[in-house]
């Protein structure tokens, strides 16, 4: 017992030592610190913290003011002090990690921040924030203490007052709500305390109205803050007429009760009041209010006001809107605020203790009760029910009684006194001794200009728009309009309806310009230009506030009235009346829809004149003239958060012109930056920019009953911490779909061209469904899931997430589910139903777009929390908010974005597509295009890489093979050659799909890249395998003749030796023995080739003659060939002279009876005329079509590019040309021409003969000189002759070096330079083609690049020349065109290179080679030396070494066995290759004096191989060449970016002589043009359906465009004469040239490739 007692005295003495401690460590943080942690004084009626004992003894006692410290430590708690200058509303609406903290802060430094975000999602909670953290370690000790004494002890404390430690741990660790308000609002700019009132305006919570200012004390009237506060209410009158209001409350009047207490009360006044106007709403804060606690320091001597607004229904409280102004603390403090409120109220209300006799305040209350406004005095210590003493004074008992009670009577009283005065808010800025926030200079100067631009509203609203928008009214509507006619053209001629349309266009605009600014433009943007920034800001607002309050009126009376009708309309929809009474509703119903349209007016219509005003100066001075710094002024305002209209509603159209210049002065302003593109879509006035405004504090138009119309874009920042990738959100919110100022109009189409608009801008479209309408429901799903298909089908993917509003149980998860359920069936009926219209295999949902139904459905509660106009909002619809908020964020973060650039693109491409009809059909995607073009460009640089590298692996092996080092290669040897290389390509292709920053959009061409490097690789192995095993064919075939050529040189060396010995006792001049020398070789050299057969030479046309006169007359063939027209068969426009009709079968026996006097007579006429030169034609020409005319053609180069191949199978040096390669050439071409006439003609007309003697001679001329080439490379090589012959000059040097004494090594040295001499020229000549190829590539801007860039150059070429038979070769044959034009860049670089680097490189590989040579020498020497070799071991040695750099195949020598000194044979060959050297480096010392014929391989065809193995398919229309880098693109269409006019390929109308001057893009746009695809097809096809024309339709992708080059209008106006004649057809009637076309200059067209062609590559 003893123990266990001394066990409780050391726990009671351990307690009291750590309440000690506890109790020490408070006092020193007072002392620390300064804080009053207890202060009786603070017990205010909020927080009546007093015992019925306190109350008893109590005396009132004067307020201590706070001191400085005390409110710094406050605001440093609160980290409002680590700033300079004030909070900004930028601050606040970046999205940061603070903004995703749903659970709540951690700290209490995160406190204000917390609370700010929930106030942006209008979370009236905002006030009642707890900080999310452990319990402090000082508490967790205490419990533990206590936890570990006895019972006992513990009980005894119960019943003590108060546990002091713990009590002032506590409390001192809370701060206020309301001081947490405050102190935002004493830290935040005008604009921030603007934003902060409105949104607690939104949270029902009353507002601050007279605010001391905690460091001057001066008494603040934040008028400025309450200028944005609107509230809505329906007021009954005597009558009970009920009355809608939407009003700005700065400016209403209403009655105001004025709300205070003189002295100390018990009752919670705020509580008390708050019942007048919502009792399930804290409006005011109050002491029982969560995380009230004793101290305060901000809120003393603050007023506040909250409006009660009635409803309009018998429950209302008060039959109309009424002001309830509350001071908080003693009014005797506060007494400046007390008499203002007291003056200016329609009742004072105050709340009174028993007061003494002599109390002061009794002489206030005299006062009050003396004065003529009503008087409610409540009295905490008297229990009376309501009494009027006199009349408007009342006496109202609070002790002992029911609250209720207390607010029934305090209802009735005011509402009997509210008659008497009005109070006006604006009004409080004249009270004398008062500061008003806008008495800032700044924000006079704002409201200076914007009260002037206010005066010019006044009057007649319906008309403010005509008068002072003149540019946005109807001259705009007309030029939209046209713009739209522009993109749908009907009937024939279409360029000349362009230019029709282009000039009403032009001028629309120039009436615009006429238009001129109205005075209301130039005080807007005489002020925007002349203010600086903080003035700006203030006259923005100023603006956009005065004119809310200028049409609000006007507004809420037609919607009210547009409303009545509409239910109307409705009634009789219901009834399915069929009378005049339906259609006359509707019409007026219509008139109320355009007036609603004509009052509705606010700032973004400015805006909206702004950009008209600037689209229209642009064509006159292209950005340079008065206007030219609007578009800077709205980027201004787009970054600083202004949302900025993307579609003009009214219009329902895209300013393009406008929005590009916007989004490129954002560019030069904040640089191009990421976005995040988030759309938003959803019924007209179902709560998009509610919950846009509650997310990101988004201010779009949905004030002054304005509803947004069109689109409007808002930009969101994005801290670093919460996406490295995008840096701001672009949030589009949009008119709402079926909205009701399109009702009765053509509402579906326009629904659907919004929804696609902007869906595919969004990365993420949000999809709003108010409440659970199944109509309502279906009509927007459908709109949606058609946008999203047409998304798909123009490969544009973005992710959606429904937003269900406005559900009323979203708790039960049943419920959610089976709604989820009803939503994927709806989602996949509509995609059913859609996939019809829009020609899709579509059967669910999630065959058009990633969708999880679980995940991506959000299900929203009801905004408001009870019934408006007082019900707060809902915080469900916070913490729905919230979730979507992290859902978008979290979905965003693994996106890219999209620059500022590529939205601008991207909006652009959408609009025209939007423009036309089809907007699959229609859209072009310029993004796309332009990185498939980038695409491409590096495509060549791989394939490039890689055939580079084959070349330098084909020399290497080439010199293998003329060594005898190979006699087969495998493919597998080349692929391990390609090994390094091919990794390194692949390397470098991964790293571009890769790392690339836009990877997104290249993954969906990466595997076809990949496999076509891989065809690429594996085609140079097989033409390189083929080519060298061919060579290796011919070693092998001329191996007996090499081996005699062995012997020859051989025997001549010993016969040169020997002729020398002899002749050199004689002493002869040089001369002498040069004669003696030529008259022994003439005797030698038939003596060795005796035995070999010569190889003769050929004359190839003679061989073409027999050929083709065994079917054709040779006088035919003599005179055509003569008259020469045969070498343009390939680029003739008109054909008709080739064809004559087919004769009846009746006439054919008559016809055959006289074919033998008929072919005499053509052949005597046929050999005078052609004499004569004057045979064209020889029977009558017969018309042809353009499908005949142009199916021609394509026969015509379909036996060209078969006799192309017969040519290149038969280019073989080991056969040489043989007779039979013609016949093959000729009979392919003769099957092919009665081919066509069997299965094309089908007897409608046949060929005549001239036809096929023209294309026979063309093709076999074109053999010929590929024939001639390949004999004599033949004849060289396999002729002994010819080879000795070659040989003499080296055997005359032999010759006389053994005349001059020279030893036999150094005469066998100098025979082997002159060998080397050839080779290392060779070598050098077999790199440097290479390497020119490879520096032409990079260095000449035609070869610099991809297809498009080289086409574009060609271009330019032949507008310089204006040759047209080039032309004509460009148009019909383009892919010999581009090799003629590859071979002159070729040919003219070489001649005007001056390129040092060029020149050193080919002096290296000369040096290169000739030092390799001399390294051989040495090494055979050494080896030589080691094994006591001969010299034919030298040679061999020798040979070897130069295996892969040379060729060299000696090795052998005739006087082996004389040479024994190899030091000095070294020596000599070194000595010969420096000679070597040098001379083969003056004949490279300019790049013009290669020999191009030396060339192995030449550089222009190296270049040829690599450009020209690409796609060849040309337009079926306008013969544009698909301007794809790969030969074979199936998957993807074949296109080009730039169309010409088919007239320039001799289309023409039929039935006519017509040429077309329309353009494809024209016409496939046009809604009635059509063509025949055949010769034999009646019906005609619409160009809008051109890919039913079958074939050679269906794989072009041909887009609406009215850009076309004018490139193209010059070249048919310079050439017209040219064309008609070269067609037999003239450009008249239909197809008359426009004659604005012949203003087009060659300069202008040049300049135009610039303009289009360089944008297409770059965009």
């Amino acid at each position: 017992m003893i123990a266990e007692t001394m066990r409780k005295k050391q726990r009671v003495k351990k307690l009291k030592r750590h309440l000690s401690q506890m109790q020490t460590m408070v006092v020193l943080r007072k002392t620390q610190k300064q804080i009053h942690v207890l202060d009786p004084v603070k017990q205010e009626e909020e927080h009546g913290w007093e015992t019925a004992e306190d109350q008893s003894k109590k005396k009132e006692e004067p307020r201590r003011a706070n001191t400085e410290v005390e409110l710094k430590e406050l605001f440093k708690r609160l980290n409002l002090t680590d700033r300079h200058g004030k909070l900004l509303t930028s601050d606040i609406l970046k999205i940061d990690a603070r903004s995703r903290q749903p659970q709540g802060p951690k700290i209490e430094g995160e406190i204000a921040h917390a609370y700010l975000n929930r106030l942006l999602m209008t979370d009236y909670r905002a006030r009642y924030i707890p900080i999310k953290e452990e319990d402090n370690e000082l508490s967790q000790t205490n419990v533990e203490c206590r936890d570990n004494e006895d019972r006992e002890v513990i009980f005894a404390t119960l019943f003590n007052k108060k546990d002091m430690a713990n009590e002032i741990v506590e409390k001192q660790s809370q701060i206020h709500p309301m001081d947490i308000q405050m102190a935002l609002f004493h830290s935040a700019d005008p604009f921030l305390r603007q934003y902060l009132l409105t949104k607690l305006s939104m949270c029902q919570y009353a507002l601050p109205l007279l605010v001391p200012n905690p460091s001057t004390s001066e008494i603040e009237f934040p008028l400025w803050a309450f200028r944005e506060v609107w509230k809505s209410w329906k007021s009954t009158d005597a009558s009970g007429k009920v009355s809608i209001h939407k009003e700005p409350m700065y400016g209403v009047e209403t009655p105001m009760v004025s709300v205070f207490r003189l002295g100390h009360v018990s009752t919670s006044k705020s509580q008390l009041i708050n019942s007048l106007i919502n009792e399930r709403h804290n409006t005011f804060f109050h002491k029982h209010c969560p995380g009230s606690s004793r101290t305060r320091m901000l809120m003393d001597g603050v007023v506040e006001i909250a409006w009660y607004c009635p409803s309009g229904k018998d429950t209302d409280h008060f039959p109309e809107c009424v002001a309830i102004c509350n001071l908080h603390g003693d009014g005797e403090a506060s007494k400046m605020q007390q008499t203002i409120l007291s003056e200016m109220a329609s009742v004072n209300v105050a709340f009174l203790p028993n007061l003494c006799e002599n109390d002061p305040r009794k002489a206030i209350v005299k006062d009050l009760f003396s004065s003529q406004t009503p008087l409610i005095c409540l009295f905490t210590e008297d229990d009376s029910l309501l009494k009027e003493l006199c009349k408007g004074k009342f006496k109202i008992g609070l002790r002992d009684r029911n609250q209720s009670d207390i607010v029934q009577e305090l209802k009735k009283a005011i509402g009997d006194s509210l008659s008497l005065t009005n109070f006006k808010l604006e009004n409080l800025a004249q009270q004398p001794g008062i500061k008003v926030d806008e008495d800032d200079e700044d924000c006079k100067k704002g409201k200076e200009i914007a009260l002037q631009i206010k005066d010019l509203l006044e009057g007649n609203k319906s008309r403010v728009k005509e008068a002072f928008l003149p540019c946005q009214g109807k001259l705009w509507h007309e030029w939209c309009q046209k713009k739209k006619d522009l993109f749908r053209l009907r009937g024939q001629n279409l360029e000349v309806q362009k230019i029709l349309i282009d000039k009403d266009m032009r001028d629309l605009r120039s009436r615009q310009r006429k238009a001129g600014s109205s005075n209301l433009m130039k005080l807007f943007l005489g002020a925007m230009d002349s203010f600086p920034l903080h003035s700006r800001m203030y006259f923005l607002k100023w603006t956009s506030i005065l004119m809310d309050s200028c049409t609000s009126d006007e507004l809420v009376a037609l919607h009210h009235k547009y409303d009545e009708k509409w239910s109307k309309v409705l009634v009789l929809k219901k009834k399915h009346d069929k009378s005049n009474q339906l259609e006359k509703e509707q019409t007026e119903l219509e008139n109320i829809s355009d007036q609603l349209n004509a009052a509705t007016f606010g700032l973004e219509h400015i805006l909206r004149e702004m950009g008209q005003m600037y689209e229209a100066e642009i064509p006159v001075t292209c950005g340079r003239g008065d206007h030219s710094k609007i578009p800077a002024m709205a980027a201004e305002l787009m970054i600083s958060g202004h949302p900025l209209e993307l579609m003009d509603g009214d219009a329902a159209h895209v300013p393009m012109t406008w929005i590009d210049a916007v989004l490129d002065e954002v560019i030069k302003k904040i640089g191009d930056k990421r976005v995040f593109v988030l759309s938003v879509l959803g019924i007209q006035s179902t709560g998009k920019s509610t919950m846009l405004n509650a997310m990101f504090g988004l201010q779009f138009a949905v004030s002054a009953g304005r509803c947004t119309r069109g689109a409007f874009m808002q930009l969101v920042s994005v801290s670093k911490e919460i996406s490295t990738k995008f840096d701001y959100i672009l949030v589009v919110d949009t008119e709402g779909l079926r909205a009701l100022e399109l009702a009765g109009k053509a509402t579906i189409h326009h629904d659907n061209e919004l929804a696609t608009f902007v869906i595919g801008l969004g990365h993420m479209t949000l999809i709003n469904i108010f409440g659970e309408n199944p109509s309502e429901m279906q009509d927007i799903i459908q709109i949606a899931v058609q946008a999203f298909l047409r998304m798909k089908k123009v490969k544009l993917s973005p992710s959606c997430i429904f937003v269900h509003q406005n559900v009323g149980d979203i708790t039960a998860g049943e419920k959610n589910m089976e709604g989820k359920r009803r939503l994927q069936d709806k989602l996949d009926e509509m995609t059913q139903l859609a996939a019809k219209e829009e020609d899709s295999d579509a059967k669910c949902f999630s065959d058009v777009i990633a969708f999880d139904i679980q995940k991506d459905v959000k299900y929203f509660a009801q905004l408001w929390e009870g019934s408006p106009p007082m019900a707060p909002p809902n915080p469900s619809y916070s913490e729905n908010i919230q979730d979507l908020k992290e859902t978008i964020l979290t979905k965003a973060s693994t996106s890219q974005g999209v620059k500022f650039s590529e939205f601008k693109t991207r909006v652009s491409d959408l609009w025209n597509a939007l423009l036309n009809e089809n907007f699959v059909f229609s859209f072009k995607n310029t993004l796309e295009i332009a990185m498939y073009r980038k695409l491409e460009a590096e495509y060549v640089k791989w394939t490039w890489s890689l055939r580079e590298a084959m070349l330098h692996i084909e020399n290497k092996l080439h010199n293998r093979i003329e060594n005898d080092i190979l006699d087969t290669i495998e493919d597998r040897f080349l692929l391990v050659e390609m090994k390094p290389k091919r990794e390194e390509v692949e390397k470098t292709m991964a790293q571009y799909f890769d790392e690339h920053k836009d990877k997104e959009m290249l993954v969906q061409w990466r595997g076809r890249f990949e496999r076509k490097i891989c065809d690429v690789h594996s085609d140079l192995v097989k033409e390189t395998q083929k080519k060298l095993n061919d060579l290796i064919q011919q070693k092998k075939t001329r191996k007996k003749l090499d081996e005699r050529k062995v012997h020859y040189q051989n025997t001549l060396f010993k016969r040169s030796k020997e002729l020398a010995l002899n002749l050199k006792q004689l002493d002869k001049s040089e001369k002498a023995l040069k004669q003696e020398f030529d008259q022994m070789w003439e005797g030698w050299l038939p003596e060795l080739t005796s035995d070999l057969p010569r190889v003769k030479d050929c004359n190839i046309w003679e061989d073409i003659v027999s050929v083709l006169s065994e079917n054709h007359e040779e006088s035919v063939l003599n005179g055509r060939k003569k008259q020469g027209d045969y070498k343009t068969i390939t680029f003739r426009g008109e054909y008709s002279m080739y064809v004559m009709p087919r004769e009846p079968q009746s006439q054919k026996s008559e016809e055959q009876a006289n074919k033998k006097k008929r072919y005499a007579l053509v052949a005597f006429w046929g050999n005078v005329m052609g004499k004569l030169g004057l045979v064209k034609d020889h029977f009558k020409t017969h018309d042809l079509t353009a499908e005949d005319q142009h199916s021609i053609k394509s026969l015509i180069k379909k036996i060209q590019e078969e006799s192309e191949e017969i040519i290149t199978q038969y280019s073989d040096d080991a056969m040489g040309y043989n007779k039979t390669y013609i016949q093959a050439i000729v009979a392919s071409a003769s099957k092919s021409i009665d081919g066509y006439e069997k299965e094309v003609m089908k007897g409608r007309f046949a060929f005549k003969k001239i036809f096929a003697v023209d294309l026979l001679l063309f093709v076999c001329d074109v053999a010929s000189k590929k024939f001639a080439e390949l004999h004599r490379k033949f004849q060289k090589a396999n002729d002994g002759f010819i080879y000795l012959e070659d040989q003499r000059g080296q055997f005359y040097e032999v010759f006389t070096s053994f005349c001059q004494g020279a030893k036999s090594s150094a005469v066998l040295a100098n025979f082997i330079c002159s060998k080397l001499k050839l080779s290392i020229r060779q070598a050098v000549y077999d790199q440097t083609a290479v390497d020119l190829a490879a520096d032409m590539q990079c260095n000449l801007p035609a070869l610099n690049g991809n297809r498009l860039n080289l086409e574009r150059h060609i271009l330019l070429s032949l507008a310089e020349e204006e040759n047209f038979e080039k032309f004509l070769q460009y148009i019909q044959n383009p892919k010999e065109h581009f090799k003629h034009f590859i071979t002159e860049q070729v040919e003219q670089y070489m001649k005007q290179v001056k390129s040092p680097k060029q020149l050193s490189k080919i002096k290296e590989n000369l040096k290169h080679k000739t030092k390799c040579a001399s390294v051989a020498a040495q090494t055979a020497t050494e080896k030589v030396k080691k094994m006591n070799g001969d010299a034919n071991m030298w040679l061999r040695l020798f040979s070897d070494e130069l295996k892969d750099e040379l060729k060299f195949a000696e090795k052998s020598c005739a006087d082996a066995s004389e040479i024994t000194d190899f030091s000095f044979l070294e020596e000599v060959v070194c000595n010969g290759l420096k000679t070597i050297e040098r001379q083969l480096s003056e004949s490279f010392s300019k790049v013009s004096r290669l020999k191009t014929e030396l060339f192995r391989i030449k550089p222009d065809d190296i270049l040829i191989q690599h450009f020209c193995k690409c796609c060849w398919v040309q337009c079926p229309f306008c013969y544009a060449i698909c301007t794809s880098t790969l030969e074979d693109h199936k998957g993807t269409d074949h296109s080009v970016p730039f169309h010409r006019s088919y007239g320039i390929t001799g289309m023409y109308f039929r039935n006519t002589t017509n040429l077309c001057t329309d353009f494809c893009t024209t016409s496939v746009a046009s809604n009635d043009t059509r063509f025949y695809p055949s010769h034999d097809r009646e019906v005609a096809i619409p160009f809008k359906e051109y890919k039913r024309a079958g074939p050679g339709y269906a794989d072009w992708s041909i887009t609406p465009d009215i850009s076309e080059l004018p490139y193209w209008k010059w070249f048919i106006c310079r050439f017209k004469c040219d064309l008609e004649k070269q067609y037999n057809k003239t450009f008249e009637g239909h197809g008359e040239i426009p004659v604005q076309w012949s203003q087009y200059t060659k300069e202008q067209a040049v300049k135009s490739l610039d303009v289009y062609m360089l944008s297409n590559m770059d965009a």
